[in-house]
């Protein structure tokens, strides 16, 4: 029997009008909107629809009539293919422009809360360019060709790839050269890795077969004190060549400080639950912000811009309005970064994760740096901040909460309202869910102040921190 698959027709001479919230541009045609990625607000092009929907349709430019004024020249040559830095193609003032846009409208239309008396301007990035200071890389016998290789015709004996996974293609990997997110040393490490197995005959990894030797690479850099953690993941443990490519990296590259390796034989690439093995250097490296040192394990939570997470763990700061005097709880704090940032301005911070390692982190931290004014608890948020919790560990003056994408629990958001704090600072990554939870937070709290953080140049993530007071009249 015949397939019903037909083709979605091409819609010509569209012009796009606008950015969606998750990056991509708009337009619409009739009543329908149309998502289009990597176009930009005054492109006229051929759009081939690839979705249609009752009211809105995704499709991707075939043909340009007119180019934007607002393009500039994407810098890396794997723009498009492997998923990442979306934006490139966009100025970075225009960037910083949709990403400001982005927090106002899930304010007002997500969680229809009036405008604070402050919406400050986005804090753009020193760095837009080389800001990361973690990078995953996956192995694969499956490696992606682009476009051109394709219509090239070519025989490609060699499929073996190590770089980032395909949108969408849960198998396949795109075979990076040159990565512009973290600093070079990362492409070297990388490049050599690859070079080095791919002329010794180790075997890349087959996700659906599950097998081969080498699996993933973990590149993490500290911008703030020069240290390289590099973590090498194989399948299975061959203690000869595992031995042999550390010995060769160690020596190529004396700028890594902490060289581990891990054994993962599951089936999936997270490696939480696995035990990690030190074969050269410390254990960890060392971040530092404003006299502070924190330690950052292999597993460890640590904002992925070093450099913009200080001016982010400022303003969250200067939101608190802290004297000297009060209590904080810290919920979410992770490694208890912002904890240990804020404790010289504090009575007292108590900090609450859900993560036990994290938790292990920020008592270390805090060691590490002689503070001497916070307490740490592991947990479910919900299960432990209670009406006993709250009597056993003091009222709090000021709550600070950095949830994940998700937002928070409700139980959270009840147990915050019961708490009764004087002011709450609220640090989200996704600013749709934190108008959401705004918005349960309103009856009792005013919003008074907003400051968008840009921590991701060249993508749509937009970092933002809100400051609400309680009313008086509670």
């Amino acid at each position: 029997m015949a397939g019903n698959n037909k083709q979605l027709p091409v819609l010509e001479g569209v012009e796009v009008s606008g950015v969606a919230a998750e990056g991509k541009a708009i337009a619409r045609v009739g009543d329908r909107v149309i998502f289009i990625p990597y176009a930009a607000p005054g492109d006229v092009a051929d759009i081939q629809l690839t979705r249609k929907k009752n009211n809105y349709a995704e499709g991707k430019a075939i043909r340009f009539h007119k180019y934007s004024p607002l393009r500039v020249e994407p810098f890396c040559r794997h723009f498009g293919t492997c998923g990442g830095c979306k934006w490139q193609h966009l100025g970075y003032e225009e960037q910083l422009k949709y990403k400001q846009q982005q927090v106002t409208d899930s304010l007002t239309r997500i969680g229809k809360l009036p405008m604070p008396e402050e919406i400050l301007p986005i804090l753009g990035s020193g760095q837009t360019q080389y800001y990361r200071n973690k990078l995953e890389f996956t192995f694969s016998n499956k490696k992606w060709l682009t476009e051109e290789q394709i219509r090239s015709q070519e025989h490609f004996e060699d499929m073996d790839g190590l770089g980032f996974h395909i949108p969408g293609m849960f198998d396949k990997v795109l075979d990076i050269d040159t990565c512009y997110l973290q600093a070079d040393i990362s492409n070297r490490i990388r490049r050599c890795v690859r070079e080095y197995c791919l002329s010794n005959h180790y075997t890349f990894f087959d996700l659906r077969k599950q097998e081969g030797l080498m699996r993933t690479l973990i590149i993490r850099t500290s911008p703030t004190t020069g240290e390289v953690m590099l973590i090498v993941v194989f399948f299975y443990e061959d203690k000869a060549r595992r031995e042999a490519l550390l010995s060769h990296l160690s020596a190529t590259f004396p700028e890594i400080t902490s060289l581990l390796y891990i054994i993962n034989d599951k089936c999936n690439d997270t490696i939480t639950d696995r035990q990690v093995n030190l074969f050269s250097g410390k254990d960890h490296i060392i971040e530092e912000m404003e006299g502070l040192r924190f330690t950052v394990g292999p597993k460890s939570f640590y904002q992925t811009n070093s450099l913009q997470a200080y001016e982010l763990y400022k303003t969250v700061r200067s939101f608190a309005g802290l004297t000297g005097n009060e209590s904080v709880y810290d919920l979410y704090t992770g490694a208890g970064t912002i904890a240990g940032f804020i404790s010289a301005r504090a009575r007292k911070v108590t900090g609450i994760e859900y993560v036990t390692e994290a938790i292990e982190d920020a008592r270390l931290n805090t060691r590490l740096n002689g503070i001497t004014n916070t307490d740490f608890f592991a947990g479910d948020m919900k299960d432990i901040l209670t009406a006993d919790f709250i009597l056993s560990h003091g009222r709090p003056d000021v709550i600070i909460t950095d949830p994940p994408r998700q937002g928070m629990h409700p139980g959270v958001i009840s147990a915050i309202m019961n708490a009764m704090p004087r002011r709450i600072v609220y640090v989200s990554c996704n600013p749709a869910t934190q108008a959401r939870d705004l918005s349960l937070l309103h009856p009792g709290y005013t919003l008074r102040k907003v400051q968008p953080v840009d921590m991701f140049p060249h993508t749509h993530h937009v970092e933002n921190v809100a400051l609400l007071t309680k009313n008086e009249e509670d």
